[in-house]
Formats: structure tokens, sequence, C-alpha cells
């Protein structure tokens, strides 16, 4: 599971732009979504092998009452509750101030790791930036310029220590035993509760209840035709008897959290709505993971002829980028259209698992260039020579030649495209990785 950092203070500290550094990009997803303001922004880093999901929030004033600096701080109290660490950023240039001491005084009420970073060091000592910030009792700061990357390397390092030796450590084995893990995700309201109710109920058997976070999310084994599942359900999975249909707090941490934990997602949609931009942002979210997929269209019962229609004109529109996945119009309600479904999970789980043969591959890698050979590219043609698997869920296709950097995104696509029909994978994304050989005579007199 991927540890979730939450980046907190008071206005002009400085949060927006480490969370930029951390994530690399400014194009952060941003959770515009019922009961979140657009102030609080999530995003994924990596540092090594190792990587975590990023809470970017608005200016934190913990006693605000009324306004939009009340509605800021639920959010960023949100966000704390959901952080297995906290990075408190305060300004070195400031110095220590009142609202430091108050936001001090909260975070050390939620029961939450809290790491003191003084930012804006640049050109400053560090004796002389740190000292006045010992008063809060945080313990060391760590002294960093987020704007210039100074020390920001270490404090990651740190802060990722700290939250993964919190975790519960999960055994090869254990992940065995629970089977193929389905994470149902969908804005609030789709019907989540619903299907969970029904996979559980048709078939008999909850195993055990498993807590699998720090903030209490639930993971639920099962057995369906024989086969073992563990649910992970974004809205937290209640115990039989006890699910139903109401708002659902939705928290996009646990649903980002969900989709990285899954071996199979299933996307939850709702046919009496049309497809939103929460919907697309969900769904980008899961291709950019690389995660098997299956797509359930809810509530399909009712719907006159015309209304189908739009919904699947609306979908073809919409989400197009997910046309490698299945899509299942079903009752969750009803109970109509989940057997075909699961058999997709179960396609789509063996397709991101599946083991390539290199042979086999590097036959497939040459019938396609015999069908069509890239273009070139000045006076270089490049050559494809041949293919090995680089990974699994999701599949990984590595492609080794010479002069692969002329290699167009369409002609990616293309072969893509001839990888899924020939090995049948359907229903996972897949990665093409292109090497280009090193030429002896590149940069010779």
């Amino acid at each position: 599971m991927k540890p979730v950092i939450a980046l907190v203070g008071r206005p002009n500290v400085g949060k927006s732009t480490l969370f930029n550094r951390l994530t690399r990009s400014r194009d952060a997803l941003v959770a515009d979504l019922p009961g979140l303001t657009r102030d609080r922004h999530y995003g994924e880093g990596r540092m090594g092998e190792r990587p975590f999901l990023v809470i970017d929030t608005g200016g934190f004033e913990p006693v605000a009452k009324e306004g939009i600096m009340h509605e800021m701080a639920k959010q960023t109290k949100q966000a704390v509750a959901e952080a297995d660490i906290v990075i408190f950023i305060v300004d070195g240039r400031q110095g220590l101030t009142p609202h430091d001491k108050t936001i001090t005084d909260f975070l050390r009420k939620s029961g939450r790791s809290v790491m003191l970073v003084v930012n804006k060091s640049e050109g400053m000592k560090y004796t002389s930036v740190a000292a006045d910030f010992y008063e809060l009792g945080l313990g060391d700061p760590y002294v960093i310029s987020a704007a210039h990357g100074d020390g920001v390397a270490d404090l990651v390092e740190e802060s990722l220590n700290i939250a993964f030796a919190q975790m519960p450590p999960t055994t090869e084995e254990e992940s065995k035993n629970r089977g193929v893990r389905i994470a149902i995700v969908g804005r609030p309201n789709v019907g989540k509760s619903t299907l969970v109710n029904t996979l559980l109920g048709e078939e008999r058997v909850i195993a055990f209840d498993m807590p699998g976070t720090t903030r209490d999310s639930i993971e639920i084994p099962f057995e369906r035709d024989g086969q073992h599942y563990t649910l992970i359900d974004t809205a937290g999975i209640r115990r039989r008897g006890k699910v139903f249909e109401a708002i659902e707090k939705f928290s996009v941490v646990k649903t980002l959290q969900s989709i990285s934990d899954a071996n199979v997602v299933l996307l939850l949609l709702d046919a009496q709505q049309d497809i939103s931009e929460q919907d697309a942002h969900i769904a980008g979210f899961i291709l950019e993971s690389g995660r098997a997929l299956v797509v359930g269209i809810n509530k399909w019962d009712g719907l006159t002829s015309d209304r189908r229609d739009e919904i699947k004109s609306d979908i073809d529109r919409k989400l197009s980028f997910l046309s490698f996945a299945k899509f299942h119009y079903i009752s969750a309600l009803k109970s109509t259209g989940i057997p075909m479904m699961m058999k997709s999970v179960d396609s789509a789980y063996k397709a991101a698992m599946v083991k390539l043969p290199t042979p086999q591959l590097t036959r497939a890698l040459q019938e396609a260039v015999d069908h069509q050979q890239p273009r070139r590219k000045g006076s270089i043609r490049p050559k494809l020579r041949y293919a090995h698997q680089g990974g699994q869920n999701p599949p990984i296709i590595v492609i080794h030649g010479n002069a692969l950097d002329a290699i167009d995104a369409n002609y990616k696509r293309f072969l893509e495209k001839h990888f899924r029909e020939t090995f049948g994978l359907v229903g996972t994304p897949l990665r093409i990785q292109l090497r280009s050989g090193k030429n002896p005579f590149d940069k010779q007199e």
C-alpha cells in the first residue's frame, strides 16, 4: 500500500511548490468533487522504488469558524486524518508565528506522525533559520528550499521510512491467499455498496474482516464459484447486513490507494446520469496505474432504449481511452449481468498476470513488422529485432532494436494492438518499452 503524505501549513509557506517538486508535475489530480474544495490536490510521487501519495492542502487556519477559510480548514483536517505522516511547513524567512503554534496544537492532538519542515531557507545558515522553531516541540526541524530542491530528497526518504515502519507487513503467502484483489471504485451513489452486498450475498461467505490501513479501511475475502477474491470497497465495506445505499463519504485517498493495491479495478458508472469529469478522472488514474479494468454500468434496468443509446454514445465519446476494457450493463440491485461481469474480472486478471515467452513475442513482433514497417525518419528506418516480457500487472513488452527513438506514437499503438490480438490481452493496459542498441559509429569522426 502506498503511504500518504499530507502537506500542511499556513498560507504561502510553499506547500504547493513542494507538492509540485514531489510529484514532478504541475498536472496533479485535482479533487473537484462534492464536499471537497479545489484547494485540495492529490498526486503521486516516487523515491527510488518506493511510491507514495501526496496531498496538497490550502492555507490552514484551525480556529476559523466561517467562510472559505473554515471550509479549507475542514478539508485540511480531513487530509490529516487520511495521512500516514504530516509534513508541517513553516516559513524560515518570516520566523515563528502565533499561527504556527495554533497549527502545532491541532497536529499534536491528531495522533499523526509530524515532521516539521522549515522552507525558504536558501542562502541562510541552518542554526539561524531553525532556532526559533524548536519552541514548537516537534523535534529537530528539517531545513529545505522547495523552490531549489535543497534538502528535499532527505526529507522524503525519512518521511517514507517513518510511514513504512508504521504499516503492517504483508507476506507473499498472505497476498496469494487473498486471491484476486478487486477494487470497486466510482462516484458516490453509483451503487458500490449494493454491488458489494450482492457479491457477498450470492454464494455465501465472508471469511473475516481484515483491517487494511491505519484509516480502518476493510478488505473482505470471499469465494464465488470456487474462486477466491478479496473485495476492496472505497466507500468502506461494512459487515453484511450493515451495507446500505446512502450518501457515501467519498475519499480520494482511499480510491487512489484501492486502485494501487488491486489486481483488477471494477469501475462502476451510473446509467441514470451522464458520464462526468469525475468518472473520467478516476478512469484516467486507473489507466496510469496500469491496473486491469472492468467497467460496470449500473442501474441499467428500467431505462428506455433511447436513453440506453445516449449512455452508450456518451461512453464511447468520453471513455474511448478505455477501449481495452470490457463494459457490462448491469443492475446490482436485481443481480442482472453480474456473472458475466465477474467472468470478465477473471479474464482481465489472467491477462494482467500473463507470462509471454520470448520466442513467441519475437515471432509476433516480426509478424507486425512484416505487415507494416515503421516509417523512416530522414534516412533512418528503425529496425525492431526481438522482444521479451519486462513485467506483469500490467504486462510490459520490451522491444530491442536500432534507431527506435524514431518510432512515433501511432506505430506504438499499432504494435500494442497487434500484441493484444495475438495473445488475447483483454482487460489490461499494455506497456511497450523501446530500447535501442548503441551505435558503435555514433559521435565518431
